[in-house]
């Protein structure tokens, strides 16, 4: 008990210990964490009037960025399945860095929910024995289950590890392994089911498509690697942790062949849905080209569009993929892009027409945005935290006392 809480003490020593700019980082994050905090008081306080949320358009960027960021979680399972399947050095060295992303990610999901709900307080009533969870008959239910689960999983796998790293004590393969190959199933069952939230929703005809959880899982695949991309790039150059170029290589194949997926299933629902000409091409008719005047997100959508095609090339050139300056640009514009099209791309048009025929345009508003913007440097804040512990503990400068020499 006495050496696990030493552990826990000299990890939350060491991740608050570093350099000028390592601090300089955490402040800047700090700021933007409070920043958000001040404007969800306001939200708090005053209700979601505050925010551009109405009856029409009930979801709005806190449930783009939750969909958003289950797929972020999901494509951890693209080192984790090479590393502990297939055995791959390079990339096993790196597979602890990726499954940290899924906590950060799980953990933004979480705040995204919470805010959604307008006050926390709301949790109980999914709480068993004191409220009630629906499940399994709730759709809902299930989301939470698969959420919460993966987190524990993500959270014990890469604990164990480096607990053992850290005592200088060899991992034992039955206490942990079986619980990798649980999640490299429940990484494909966490964006499977967020898919099935929409799909579910038959009053929405925008979302009733069959592959939707097919291109929420080649979305995830896309966007997980770009990002994955440009952290191991940052723990490349600004830590003694040296990413291997196989890794890299590994990430562009992968985003590449993603990318070109995830257009192509977007290319199928544009065709069904403008060729067929049915009653519900209003929402995607309001998407790609406005309608009755309203077109707030035509511009968005588009420009989502050229990123995505843009990163495609840069990706399809060796000439171009091999130079950071071009690769960093495609990681970019495919995070942007796949977030557009996937979050108020997806999100928004299932809500226009509204039931009654009403067309109420969304943006969001001030709070929002600031609220967003303070979940992301949660996530950043910790994900930073456990990386440093995560290297240091790999790189063997943080180990238990009677293991140094």
């Amino acid at each position: 008990m006495v050496s696990y809480m030493r552990f826990w003490i000299r990890m939350g020593i060491w991740a608050l210990t570093g350099s000028t700019p390592y601090y300089l980082w955490i402040g800047f994050l700090s700021v933007l964490i409070l920043m958000g905090a001040s404007h969800y008081w306001v939200q708090f306080t005053q209700g979601f009037i505050m925010t551009n949320i109405s009856q029409q358009v009930s979801w709005g960027a806190y449930i783009a960025n939750f969909t958003y960021l289950v797929g972020v979680a999901a494509a951890a399972v693209l080192l984790v399945f090479p590393s502990y399947v297939y055995h791959k050095k390079e990339i096993k060295e790196v597979v602890l860095l990726g499954e940290l992303l899924a906590v950060s990610a799980i953990l933004m999901c979480l705040l995204f929910i919470s805010v959604d709900l307008g006050r926390p307080d709301h949790f109980w009533h999914i709480i068993p024995v004191i409220g009630k969870l629906n499940f399994p008959t709730s759709i809902l239910a299930w989301d939470v289950v698969v959420l919460n689960i993966y987190l524990i999983l993500n959270l014990y796998v890469p604990g164990y590890l480096l607990w053992k790293k850290y005592a200088g004590a060899p991992p034992t393969d039955n206490t942990y392994l079986p619980f990798v190959y649980v999640s490299i199933l429940w990484a494909i069952s966490i964006h499977t089911v967020t898919a099935f939230l929409y799909v579910g929703l038959g009053g929405r005809s925008y979302w009733n498509a069959a592959i939707l959880a097919p291109r929420f899982l080649v979305s995830a695949f896309a966007g997980g690697p770009a990002l994955l991309i440009l952290i191991f790039k940052a723990i490349h150059t600004f830590s003694d942790f040296k990413v291997h170029e196989v890794v890299f290589e590994y990430l562009k194949k992968v985003f590449l062949y993603a990318m070109l997926a995830n257009l192509f299933l977007l290319g199928c629902e544009v065709y069904k849905e403008f060729y067929t000409a049915s009653l519900h091409v209003a929402s995607i008719q309001y998407l790609f080209f406005g309608l009755h005047g309203h077109h707030m997100l035509v511009p968005y959508i588009w420009s989502a569009l050229v990123m995505e095609v843009i990163a495609i090339l840069i990706l399809l050139f060796p000439a171009l993929r091999n130079q950071w300056k071009y690769l960093a640009t495609a990681c970019v514009f495919a995070i942007v892009g796949i977030w557009v099209e996937k979050g108020m791309g997806l999100l928004i048009p299932g809500f226009v027409p509204s039931s009654l025929g009403d067309i109420v345009e969304y943006t969001p508003s001030i709070h929002e945005f600031f609220i967003c913007l303070g979940i992301w440097a949660c996530g950043a804040l910790a994900y930073t935290l456990m990386a440093k512990v995560s290297i240091a503990i790999q790189l063997g400068q943080l180990k238990e006392e009677s293991h140094k020499r």
